[in-house]
């Protein structure tokens, strides 16, 4: 893991080879999309999302995934999709080589924004 302390979301993915960066900028576009009120930032040195201060979600890369923070603790919505990947408490992991789930994440994602409005009421 890098030393580097990142200072915005493009520094930290101007580190990774095209190919992952160009997977990590979908990313960022769909959790854009999904959360457009979300505010963008460096936080733990990757990239995140906060909404109403708040976090929303984090993700980060490796060499052989995308590791995405937090998820639904415990949402049974998502056991069975999320059963189909690398997992753990508050952490999926999407392999590079596959097709990362957009749909997936958009739904972790309103999920969380969801979450995160209750919490403000």
């Amino acid at each position: 893991m890098t030393k580097t302390k990142f200072k915005t979301v493009d520094e930290y993915l101007s580190t990774f080879p095209k190919e992952t960066r160009n997977i990590l900028e979908e990313l960022r576009k769909t959790i854009k999309k999904t959360a457009p009120l979300a505010e963008e930032l460096i936080s733990y040195n990757m990239p995140a999302f906060k909404l109403n201060g708040i976090g929303l979600v984090y993700y980060s890369a490796y060499k052989t995934h995308i590791g995405i923070y937090p998820t639904p603790k415990g949402d049974e919505a998502f056991k069975k999709d999320i059963s189909v990947y690398k997992s753990g408490k508050s952490t999926v992991k999407f392999p590079l080589d596959k097709p990362m789930p957009l749909s997936l994440i958009t739904k972790l994602v309103k999920f969380r924004v969801k979450e995160n409005l209750d919490k403000i009421k």
